[in-house]
């Protein structure tokens, strides 16, 4: 039995374990850098622990220091979150080496779907449909052979990637060996690694993942599906789930092509098969992320089911009781990330201290957030700093309400994403569902455009 949980992890995704952990009766442990000292996990987790420096090198991505701290508090598992080490397969193999329960897959598995070469490899085998690509590239001549194979424009992505890192589109055989290179060097410094591998480029698709429990006797489903196809530079915005998107039939294959790969790689635990979806209806495996994801709120929300709790149940040797036809879609929800960004600088962090800060509330609205009035927000990590979710009974509702909940969130003293998420929201197209993952790239060149003056009459009666 797991009595306590050191949650290796900051911000809003420690702060939601420590409140599953406080539901389900087990004690938790918060590790923090010097950074984090102010941070809401400190102060409400059951206990707490510095393991270093403000880097996040000298402290969250430090497996001896997390693993000592376990030690020498008596944790007896290791909550990993998103990010951080929690795709890191030898800091999994070495949770278990030294008695811990790492509450994910197992580090073969981890390894395996990591490997974005080796995850399309089994997805061929377990007959789930990929986008058609080649096996890691080394030569830049075999490289051309395989992008004229397949046809222009192709996409460039690093095989041991995430996180947007080491993705490059090639047009033409003149740029292709430019973005080759970009890739692999972007690659090496992400993940130390410079293998790469080339996929069709699908125009404006749409980025829909499906979530999946698997417990460790063989029982797996699926939790429905997320539309995240609102993103920038390969980095998610917003989110909702389900998709309006998918019909019945599509939905249903998706599920089931998402089951036949967890089965194939053992999963254990919570996890997301990721698909590109173009505008026929076909759908094609791009990666599966072995952890919880940022987004998987929209789907609590949406299916009424505690998906955080059901990693640690899981991780404890429970069965999972869920089955497949108790899975149904109870609302639609929404989600923004809340970023301390500035969007009018190419994004540039805001890391600064919060000098106002007013939650929106009222019915149907979910914040998850650690930050508060008077907190400073640290420079040396992920500028997200809270997810707004918004729950309606369909969609329009949840716009609505969403628009709302954007209106009333106020936060002083630092610039943040939730000005653009107004605008996104409210923007017709986003609206009425015509989405894609360029969609945000398109609205702010159009949004940034130069606008005809108006009373310019030189322009006027031209045929």
């Amino acid at each position: 039995m797991i009595t306590k949980v050191l949650i290796a992890n900051r911000g809003e995704i420690a702060l939601r374990a420590i409140r599953a952990c406080k539901e389900l009766g087990i004690k938790s442990l918060a590790v923090y850098s010097e950074a984090d000292l102010q941070s809401l996990p400190i102060q409400l987790a059951d206990e707490a622990i510095c393991i270093g420096s403000a880097p996040a090198s000298l402290s969250y991505l430090k497996p001896d220091r997390i693993l000592s701290a376990a030690a020498v508090c008596n944790a007896d598992a290791v909550y990993p979150g998103y990010g951080f080490l929690s795709e890191n397969a030898t800091f999994a193999e070495q949770c278990t080496a030294n008695g811990i329960k790492f509450i994910g897959p197992s580090a073969k598995t981890i390894q395996c779907m990591g490997d974005k070469v080796i995850a399309r490899q089994m997805a061929r085998k377990a007959g789930v449909p990929i986008i058609p690509g080649s096996d890691a590239i080394t030569d830049e001549r075999k490289g051309l052979k395989v992008a004229n194979k397949i046809g222009y424009p192709v996409i460039i992505k690093a095989a041991g990637g995430g996180g947007g890192k080491g993705i490059r589109v090639a047009n033409n055989n003149i740029t292709f060996i430019k973005e080759l290179r970009a890739a692999q060097m972007e690659a090496e410094k992400a993940f130390s690694n410079p293998t790469v591998y080339i996929e069709k480029y699908i125009e404006e698709p749409r980025h829909i993942e499906i979530q999946v429990l698997a417990d460790s006797y063989g029982h797996a489903i699926h939790v429905g599906e997320r539309d995240c196809s609102l993103q920038r530079n390969h980095q998610k915005l917003i989110e909702e789930a389900p998709s309006i998107f998918l019909d019945k039939n599509l939905r249903e294959r998706m599920g089931k092509a998402a089951i036949k790969l967890v089965k194939k790689c053992q999963y254990e635990g919570a996890g997301t098969v990721e698909f590109l979806v173009d505008k026929h209806g076909n759908f094609y495996f791009i990666e599966m992320n072995t952890r919880i994801q940022v987004e998987h709120t929209v789907t609590e929300e949406a299916m009424g089911i505690d998906l955080v709790q059901w990693q640690l149940r899981i991780a404890n040797k429970e069965h999972l009781t869920l089955q497949q036809k108790d899975i149904k879609c109870i609302n639609h929800a929404i989600e923004c990330r809340i970023n301390a960004e500035d969007p009018d600088r190419n994004f540039a962090p805001c890391p600064g201290t919060i000098t106002f800060y007013h939650e929106p509330g009222g019915h149907g609205i979910r914040i998850d957030s650690h930050v508060y009035q008077g907190y400073t927000i640290p420079m040396y990590y992920d500028s997200m700093i809270g997810k707004l979710i918004a729950i309606g009974a369909n969609r329009e509702e949840a716009i609505k309400r969403m628009q709302r909940a954007l209106d009333e969130y106020i936060i002083g003293g630092i610039k943040t994403s939730i000005p653009l998420c107004k605008k996104l929201i409210s923007d017709p197209d986003f609206q009425s569902g015509r989405i894609h993952t360029h969609f945000i790239e398109a609205f702010l060149k159009k949004a940034n455009a130069p606008q005809p003056d108006k009373n310019d009459k030189s322009n006027k009666n031209k045929s």
